[in-house]
């Protein structure tokens, strides 16, 4: 466990946060200049009591909020304490999604981000992906191989045809870049299905969404860069403009109801 280092002033945290959300800041502040890890033992409550010249109360709730947020966890028992932990990708896209759950994001603002990332990150993926990646990317396009004949089978499709681009974000280098891909694909993906944008089905989205894919794991295969750029961003505005008909039918059809 690494101490924390002795108070030479009294300590002062933003006054506009509350005092325990000023010392999770400031807990926060201190992993990242120690360089500590998940797993990392953190201090004891007695050491961050002394340390902050706080409450036994308030440092509890400045722990249950690091916590909350998925930086600490704490086990009790022998050998037990607070630990830091790694926010893993799935929260951290959970909890994103809760700040954007009301606000209302159109089609429109999906992929004005969609189509100035995909198209880049397409391009620094070509001639660098492994036959069993582009193999899997292949095997995603076959399972929408044909129209749906359903509904619930256009849903499915839907749903298929964007896990294709969150397998291809999660190959990106850029961690930053394969984040906000993925983010983007989720949120679309609960989009079109809490406001049923598969229905009606549109099987000029399925038939052109399904070849810009099929071309654009040729171009990967072969490192063509420049084609693979071209391809997504032909790609991105194409379902843009579809799903953007798409919208505009699920809003109608809310009016008339």
């Amino acid at each position: 466990m690494i101490s924390l280092p002795p108070a030479t002033t009294q300590f002062k945290g933003d006054p506009r946060l509350s005092r325990p959300v000023q010392v999770a800041e400031a807990i926060k502040d201190w992993v990242v200049e120690q360089g500590l890890h998940a797993g990392d033992r953190l201090p004891s409550e007695p050491e961050l009591i002394e340390r902050f010249s706080m409450a036994k109360g308030t440092i509890r709730e400045a722990m249950r909020i690091l916590e909350a947020q998925g930086l600490i966890k704490t086990r009790t028992g022998p050998g037990g304490g607070s630990f830091v932990h790694e926010v893993s990708k799935e929260r951290a896209r959970a909890l994103l999604g809760n700040y954007f759950y009301f606000k209302n994001l159109t089609i429109a603002d999906i992929y004005q981000l969609r189509r100035a990332l995909e198209p880049e990150l397409a391009a620094s993926l070509a001639g660098n992906l492994s036959d069993e990646v582009l193999g899997q990317l292949e095997d995603r396009i076959a399972t929408y191989s044909s129209p749906a004949k359903t509904v619930d089978e256009e849903r499915e499709q839907h749903v298929g045809s964007l896990k294709f681009h969150a397998l291809l974000a999660a190959q990106s280098e850029n961690e930053l870049m394969g984040f906000l891909i993925d983010f983007m694909v989720n949120i679309l993906s609960d989009l079109t299905v809490y406001r049923r944008l598969y229905n009606p089905p549109n099987i000029e989205l399925w038939g052109k969404g399904r070849d810009f894919q099929v071309r654009l794991v040729e171009a990967l295969r072969s490192g063509d860069a420049d084609g693979a750029r071209q391809i997504m961003s032909d790609h991105m505005a194409t379902a843009q403009s579809l799903m953007e008909v798409q919208e505009a039918q699920m809003l109608r059809r809310f009016i008339s109801e």
